[in-house]
């Protein structure tokens, strides 16, 4: 089952907040419904919030999971004249907690879904019991990256004739991909749309770059310090986040803790779903116990 539930966002912008999987059932040792622990699921760019559908599957098991698409990604809004700055995310992630009634709510964040939960946890404390952070990193990561991923985006063979080349493109002949990788070519093909001409990406190009912009030129360090609940920072073995990095947010982290998947490479949780939830699992279960 898949459930939207619509969220207005900063600058009125309509997201569309998802729940998968059938609700908490009712059970005299567990919480009432509206008392069921939080989960707020944020996906990364250029991702969507189906994304998350297989975790938030068994975490609605004893708590209520809902995954935001967020501004210009999925099915929300994607206004032209939108905003898409940090502060945008933010309040997004903010509003959908406060609209929802998720709070305090544990924040589940892949890559920049992960940044915008940190921020997040630093602004309003209140608003999150505890933080899952999945392969983004801390450090800034430059102009240069910025340039590569305009000349990616322009590299992509669009429109593409069938969802059999979506997932071949991006999983084996991407020049991104250093060997074949069947998890990477269904999650772009789950990011596609039929057009006219052929499959097309469900994002606009220039969006995802104007909301790349607004983090990859500065180092984040600060706001990490700044979050007072538990954090599990994860990676995969072969993703963006490396070991030292991700060590070195632990530290700085007051309450950190440090996971990594065997494996998986940047799409963690898509990659390798059981060792990705056998790495969140516990942490997920002292933060709701405590």
């Amino acid at each position: 089952m898949a459930r939207r539930i619509d969220v207005t966002g900063a600058g009125g912008v309509r997201l569309a907040a998802w729940e998968f999987g059938d609700p908490p059932k009712a059970d005299p040792a567990q919480p009432a419904p509206e008392d069921t622990p939080g989960v707020l699921l944020l996906h990364g760019l250029m991702g969507r919030a189906s994304h998350w559908a297989s975790t938030a599957r068994w975490l609605s098991g004893r708590h209520r999971a809902v995954a935001l698409d967020q501004r210009g990604h999925g099915q929300s809004d994607k206004p032209p004249g939108a905003s898409f700055t940090r502060e945008a995310y933010v309040e997004d992630a903010e509003a959908a907690l406060e609209q929802l009634g998720l709070a305090p709510a544990v924040l589940i964040g892949h890559a920049m879904g992960a940044l915008t939960a940190w921020q997040l946890a630093a602004k309003r404390p209140e608003l999150v019991r505890g933080l899952v952070i999945c392969d983004m990193r801390a450090s800034a990561l430059g102009v240069a990256s910025q340039r590569e991923w305009a000349d990616w985006f322009k590299a992509w063979p669009v429109p593409f004739a069938t969802l059999a080349d979506v997932r071949k493109w991006f999983g084996e002949d991407d020049p991104w991909v250093e060997r074949p990788n069947p998890a990477r070519g269904e999650f772009y093909a789950e990011v596609m749309h039929e057009s006219p001409d052929g499959w097309r990406p469900v994002f606009d190009y220039e969006q995802m770059l104007r909301s790349r912009e607004t983090w990859v030129y500065d180092a984040h360090w600060e706001e990490l310090a700044q979050v007072r609940c538990p954090a599990l920072v994860v990676r995969g073995v072969d993703g963006e986040l490396g070991r030292a990095e991700a060590q070195e947010m632990v530290r700085v982290l007051p309450l950190g803790e440090y996971a990594e998947v065997a494996d998986a490479g940047h799409l963690v949780h898509y990659d390798q779903p059981a060792a990705w939830r056998a790495a969140v699992e516990p942490f997920l279960d002292a933060v709701f116990t405590a």
